[in-house]
């Protein structure tokens, strides 16, 4: 059965769906778009992520690590291929136990070949408690559920969706409290039809990996902003989906054969932070990569590339500048170097 049909059943049965629960069984119901198919994150996939732009990545967050001491427990969740933890495991202590939480089996398997056997699991229930070291999410928060409200005067209302011959539309139905809750306090000023992502499944996740951490350090990578920065977005909302590499259809259009994201709400993961007695601190991927050497790294290629061209070694020096050009564009102030970097430590 098709998530469309998995969705229509759903719809005919109980009425239209709220967003959240539909965005669940698209990305990661029986044939979701992680449960099916092939490793998304891959360059045969639909996405790269910043592990898979250069190695540099996992090498600099690695030495963000070893500085705070992470001796014993190392969990990645969202691993996809591997491909952080890889270039990241050889900057810490040979003594680390590294864990993955994936919910792809495509990438489940891959893992197999960075992680231990047995260290690979579906959810963080898999892992060990408590944890001492560091829980790390890269570009994973933007894809958890998220309910959509809308303003309707000074109130709200929620995009729910319902069938529409064998399609899909979006239908406004009540708010739930605990949605109406979260848009005030987190989605800032929002003139009349703007549409705010609720994001409660991202604010689980937090404490529930917060709780899971008994002392150690949380890294969430991903793109999005606060309150004020997400607040020029409201009236067309964020939600989209990716597929190919490249932006995609309506996300009601084709559920579970695109990846459907939003920009995440930092202001709000701040607040969980602060609400379980951690410290958040939230920094620009650029300014953070720069902070752990990435910038001396590249002024170090430069200089080598340079040596090569100087010397006539030309393949040397062609890749030393494919290894620069990639490492520059994690630091690029229009691309990933605008992602956000949350530290929460406990």
């Amino acid at each position: 059965m098709s998530v469309s049909e998995v969705l229509h059943d759903r719809i005919e049965a109980d009425g239209p769906v709220h967003f959240d629960e539909f965005m669940e069984i698209a990305l990661y119901g029986d044939g979701g778009f992680f449960t099916t198919g092939p490793l998304r994150s891959a360059a045969t996939g639909d996405f790269l992520t910043s592990p898979e732009v250069s190695p540099w990545f996992g090498r600099t967050l690695g030495r963000f690590l070893a500085a705070k001491g992470v001796e014993r427990h190392l969990v990645e969740v969202g691993a996809g291929s591997g491909s952080l933890l890889e270039t990241l495991l050889p900057e810490l202590g040979v003594g680390v136990e590294a864990w993955a939480v994936e919910a792809s089996p495509m990438a489940r398997d891959s893992l197999g070949d960075v992680v231990e056997s047995g260290r690979v699991v579906g959810s963080l229930s898999g892992l060990p408690a408590p944890l001492s070291g560091a829980i790390i999410a890269n570009e994973l928060i933007d894809n958890l559920p998220v309910a959509l409200a809308v303003r309707r005067g000074s109130a709200w209302v929620e995009h729910a969706v319902a069938a529409a011959g064998d399609g899909f539309e979006f239908v406004e139905v009540p708010v739930r409290p605990a949605v109406a809750e979260w848009a005030d306090r987190f989605g800032g000023a929002v003139s009349e039809g703007g549409i705010v992502e609720a994001q409660l499944a991202a604010a689980t996740w937090l404490t529930d990996a917060l709780a899971l951490l008994e002392t150690g350090v949380a890294v969430l990578i991903d793109y999005g902003g606060t309150v004020e920065e997400l607040e020029p977005r409201r009236q067309q909302g964020t939600l989209r989906t990716y597929r190919g590499h490249h932006l995609g259809p309506d996300p009601l259009l084709e559920p579970g054969e695109t990846d459907i994201t939003v920009d995440v709400n930092f202001t709000a993961l701040g607040a969980v932070a602060e609400a379980a007695g951690a410290q958040a601190t939230l920094q620009r991927q650029d300014d953070f990569l720069a902070e752990w050497g990435l910038r001396d790294e590249v002024r170090d290629m430069k200089h080598r590339e340079l040596a090569a061209a100087r010397a006539g070694d030309t393949m040397p020096q062609l890749e030393i500048r494919t290894e620069r050009i990639a490492a520059e564009t994690l630091l690029h102030p229009r691309g990933l170097g605008d992602f956000r970097v949350l530290t929460v430590e406990v």
